[in-house]
Parts: structure tokens; sequence; C-alpha cells
């Protein structure tokens, strides 16, 4: 019967008729269909679910490169160079997709696009072509950022991004972190600094990885041509952070914050300050080659540590960090002793202390007045175990940069002096010592010598050691104790220029006298054949005669063309030292030479030596004489024998 009924049916159709296909069918069908923008919604909606259902957020975050087959990436998307930029559509994109996948996850979608931006950033830290070492980002990872960070904003203007969650993803990868990456972060306004170190419970773990950072961003960016772009960025994120730093640890407001709020960073800048200091200190104090990694590092780090870079912040936090860091200088490791530093301050000069020092003390000096700078080291020296080379050095430094250090150094050394008297303190008299000796070693024109000091102090009946029995007693034990650390120079001043004391108590000056002869002799120097000034030059105590009286008569020169008077050692030598002047001081400075149409200096002091009678008259003719012989012969071929004259 069906077989019938088909063969039939076959009969039955035309030749002309076909089947449709599917196509044909569904477009007849849709013709018949009334237009419902309601179905059409859905349908779309249905497709976006779709789409999202196979979304991978990761790598949409991260299409940068572009794969194989043609697509359109983010790198497209918000890429400005790109015929296919459309910022705005790609972070509404990935925010829609985050709020979907924040949904079937059950999260908050403020947390997982912190997530989701944390994975993005390490990847992009850990991407580099170029060795970075930790630090600094290239180009190719630079633009990615700044693309990735557009997208962050987009998501914290729309309430869907959480600053702590997003902190502590980035502490879970700290390791991977690059620091030019949390600089972006903090000027972009997405996390700033004190937000991500205050998010770590651990201080100690915060500072030792800013620390570690900031150390190797000093490493590399003194290794940069100071013309390249990445040097730029290098010394506009270490400002930046040493602004940051010394604002956040040395602001004098700070209790304006409730107390209910924990508050890690004001702790975190001073220790990661101090750690920066200490590191920079160490390297110079072991004497590290000047082009090492760690010397670079230095001279980096107290480079950003100016007036300049500091003066950008409008608080009082400058000028606190500074006296900070001037205690911390003053401080550092303090295993010299007193006797150490006696035998060992002549080194400590102006000029042999470290350039990068000094260099500092320098920019110190700028923020802090003269007078406060001496009342800071005052106080530290009260309240503190000090480190005698750093104290001694400053104080050079403060004579050579202010004029009216003379004067301050002066004035403290007598307030002081005053008070050992009073209270008869061993530690306030060999700080007194020290501090005008290591003065005096900047020269006569910086400071009065150590002789004329020590006259000026002991040698009238006006001076604080004449009051009693007790005072002598005092003053000659300090001496007496300090003769086996004392430098040959400093004994023959007390020898030749000794305390005034009453006939009666002359037993102490005696004894005393003895004792530093026998020093004397025991380290082999005549008294008679010592020079009139401390030399600076020679790496030991003890100086040939004829070297010392070289270079006397260059100091003496010095002294007299700037006071245009004959020095008081000059005179004194030329009265009490006789040997030494006509044997060794008058050869030197009367060296036959061509003289000059208009007086030098030189020429001036012997015109003024023989109106005051101190030159020989014979002496003078025969110096006259041989400078009159050498402008007769060619330079370079004088007979004359200086030793004649």
């Amino acid at each position: 019967m069906s077989v019938s009924r088909a063969s039939g049916a076959a009969t039955h159709q035309r030749p002309g008729d076909r089947r449709r296909t599917l196509p044909e069918l569904l477009a007849g069908r849709a013709r018949k269909m009334k237009l419902d923008p309601e179905r059409e919604q859905k349908l779309r909606d249905s497709a976006v679910r779709l789409l999202r259902r196979q979304l991978n957020l990761s790598h949409l975050l991260l299409e940068v490169e572009g794969p194989p087959h043609k697509k359109l990436s983010l790198s497209q998307l918000i890429d400005r160079d790109s015929p296919k930029a459309h910022t705005g559509l790609s972070s509404s994109l990935i925010g829609s997709a985050l709020r979907d996948q924040a949904s079937q996850l059950g999260v908050p979608v403020a947390v997982l696009s912190s997530q989701v931006v944390a994975s993005s950033i390490v990847q992009i830290c850990e991407a580099g072509t170029e060795p970075s070492h930790g630090v600094l980002l290239d180009l190719e990872q630079r633009k990615k950022l700044s693309s990735l960070l557009e997208i962050t904003q987009y998501l914290l203007a729309h309430s869907m991004f959480s600053r702590l969650s997003f902190c502590q993803e980035m502490w879970k990868v700290q390791n991977s972190l690059l620091l030019e990456a949390v600089w972006h972060l903090h000027k972009q306004n997405v996390v700033s600094l004190p937000e991500l170190l205050e998010s770590h419970a651990d201080v100690q773990a915060v500072v030792a990885w800013l620390f570690r950072n900031l150390h190797g961003l000093c490493e590399q960016s003194e290794q940069m041509d100071t013309s390249c772009p990445q040097a730029d960025i290098a010394r506009a994120v270490l400002s930046d952070f040493v602004q940051l730093l010394v604002l956040k640890g040395f602001q004098t407001n700070s209790g304006l914050r409730g107390e209910a709020e924990p508050e890690h960073m004001p702790q975190v800048a001073v220790a990661v300050l101090q750690r920066m200091l200490a590191s920079a200190l160490e390297a110079l104090a072991a004497g590290v080659q000047e082009e090492s990694s760690a010397h670079r590092a230095a001279r980096c780090w107290f480079s950003m540590l100016s007036g300049h870079t500091c003066s950008m912040i409008s608080t009082d936090s400058p000028k606190s960090f500074f006296r900070h860091t001037l205690t911390q200088i003053l401080t550092h490791k303090p295993v010299l002793k007193v006797s150490d530093a006696i035998q060992m301050q002549r080194e400590w000069s102006f000029a042999r202390t470290h350039p990068l020092l000094t260099s500092l003390y320098r920019r110190l000096f700028v923020v802090v007045s003269p007078e406060e700078l001496v009342g800071h080291v005052q106080e530290v020296l009260e309240t503190h175990e000090v480190n005698w080379q750093h104290v001694l050095s400053c104080v050079s430094a403060l004579v050579i940069c202010f004029p009216e250090a003379r004067r301050l150094v002066t004035d403290w050394a007598a307030r002081w002096l005053a008070r050992a008297f009073e209270d008869f303190d061993l530690d306030s008299m060999v700080t007194v010592f020290l501090l005008v000796r290591q003065a005096a070693l900047e020269g006569p024109s910086l400071f009065l010598s150590y002789a004329d000091w020590f006259q000026a102090s002991f040698g009238s009946a006006r001076g604080l050691h004449g009051c009693s029995k007790k005072a002598l007693v005092f003053l000659f034990k300090f001496l007496s104790d300090l003769v086996p650390f004392e430098a040959p120079h400093y004994l023959q001043v007390h020898i030749l220029h000794p305390p005034l004391v009453p006939s009666k108590y002359r037993f102490l000056l005696t004894d005393y006298v003895s004792l530093a002869r026998t020093r004397l002799a025991d380290l082999k120097v005549s008294i008679e054949n010592m020079g009139l000034y401390e030399d600076l030059s020679s790496p030991g105590d003890i100086t040939e005669p004829h070297s010392q009286a070289s270079q006397d008569v260059e100091k003496a020169i010095a002294v007299f063309e700037h006071t245009g008077r004959i020095p008081a050692a000059v005179m004194e030598a030329s009265i009490f030292r006789r040997p030494y002047y006509v044997s060794h001081f008058l050869p030197a400075l009367l060296t036959p030479r061509m003289l000059p149409r208009v007086p030098d200096g030189r020429a001036a002091f012997v015109e003024a030596l023989k109106r005051a009678d101190k030159i020989p008259p014979s002496l003078y003719a025969t110096y006259r004489q041989a400078c009159s012989a050498a402008e007769e012969k060619p330079a370079g071929n004088s007979d004359v024998d200086p030793g004649q004259i």
C-alpha cells in the first residue's frame, strides 16, 4: 500500500519541480514572520553570552603581540598609532567581560579586576628583552604598561578596581616587580607608593625590598649615558622616591592621621633612607674602586641628597631630614677611640677626605645655617658615641665652606674649655683640642694656627689653668696623657710656647717638658729643626728640615699675602728658633730667581723681612747679587748654588 502511494506521488511530480534548500526554507519562513525587536535583542544577548563564556581575560589584557591569524587585539584597540585604536571600546569590553566572569565566580568584580591587572603587570615586567637588573622597563614594556594603566584607570573610574586587593597581589609577586612599574602606578594615581607600602604588614620585608630596588637603580643609573632617555627616567624615578621618602619620613604634622589607623610609611621611609646612607658610607670606608658598583651607587645616592631635589618639598621636612642625615654620618660605626683620633686626625683634613663625603657635607650645608650646624654637632657630641673621623672631617668642611666658621669654632672651643676646667672634664678637654687642631689643619688663612691658639689659651695669667693648683695639675696631667699619641709638631708647640705657670708650680711644667723631649728623642726628631707650620702634604709625622722649610716658606707667604703682615710664627722663629730660621727657613726663602718687574708675594715678603731687620745684610746682598746673575743668564742655565745663599 505504501509502495503504491510512493510510486503514485512520484508519478504526479512535475518535471520542473525541485526540492528547496534549508536557507531557502528559512528565508521563506523569515518573510512570513513579523519583525520582533525583543526577539532580536534576545538573540544578540545570547551571542554575547556565548562569546563571554569563551573569553580568556588574561589573554585579552595581554594580546599585544598579535597571533598569526587575523583578529582584533588589545594593542590595536588602545595603540594611538593604530588605525583600529579605540580605547573606550576596549576598556568597556574588558569591563563587561570582568563583570560577567566575576558573577560566574561569585567574587566582587573589583577583586577580580585587581587580580587580573596584577597578573598582567607581572607578565609585562617579566617580558623584558634587555637586561634591566630588576629595576627599569625597556621601551616595549613601558608601552605595554602604559596601555594597561589606561584600562586600569577606566576600571577605577567605574568602581571596578580594589586598590587594597591589588596591593596584596603585588606583594605576592614582589620579586618579579620592577621599581619603574611601581613608579608608574604611583604617577598615574593607580596605587600610590604609601598605599602599596602600608598594605604589607611586615615592615622589615618592605624596607628590604625598597632598599634593594633603590640601590640597584643607583648602580644602574650611573652606568648610563646622561643623554639617553633611560637616564632621564632613572633620575626621575630616584628624585620622586627621595622626595616622597623625605616627606613621609620627616613630616612634622604626622599626628594628623587618626590613631586608629596603623601607619607604617614614616617608619619605612626613615629606615630606607638610613640604609641607603649607611650603605654608601660603608662603601667609602671600605675604599672601594671608583668604578665599582658600590662606588657608583654611593655617588648616585649622594647626588640625590641635594637642596635642589628637596626644595620641591614645601614643608620643613628637608631640614629635619638633613639634620637627621648629619647625625647618622657623625655617629656611623663609632669604633675609633679618642687616642686613634689624636694620632690620625691629620689624615682627615678637607683635602684628604673622600670627595664624595665632602660633596655630601656641602649639600647638607646648603639647607642648614652655620650656627645651626655648629649647634647640632655640639648636641651630637654631647649625646652620642661618635665616629671621630666623620666629626673632624665635618669640622674641616665647616671651616672651608663658611667664612664665619673661624669665629663659631673659636667660640665653641672657648665654651667647652671653660666647661672642662669648671668640671675637670677630660672628655670636654680632649674634644676642644681635637676641634682646634682639626680647624688649624686647614691653614692659617682660614683658622688660627694651633700654636697661636695654645699660646692665647694658656700663655698668659688670664688662662683658665691659672686659677688654682688643681687646674694646673688637670692641664699637665691631660697633656702628659697625650704624649704617647702626639705628633711631633704638637709637642714642639707645647715646649716652645709653654703654659704660663707660677714659679712655685714650675715643677709641673718641667716634668712635662722633660717627658715631651724624651718622646721627641725616641722619634729621632730634633726640636731645633722642626718646621713652623703643620705639614699637611706628608703622610708621616716627620719631615726633613729642608723639605719642611720650603713648605713653611709657602705658608708664610700665603699668610703675608692675606694679612699684609709678617706671620707671628716667622717673627717668633727669628728670635726663639734662630738656628732653624737662619739655616733652613731663610735659604729656602732666598732661592735665587729672576725677579718680576712688579713685585709678587714672595718679593714683597722678602722686602718686609729686610725692613724688619730679620734678614742679615750680607745674606740679603748675596741674594740680590744671585738674582741679578740669574737675570743675565738664559733660563735653565743658572750656575748659582742656592746653598751659597
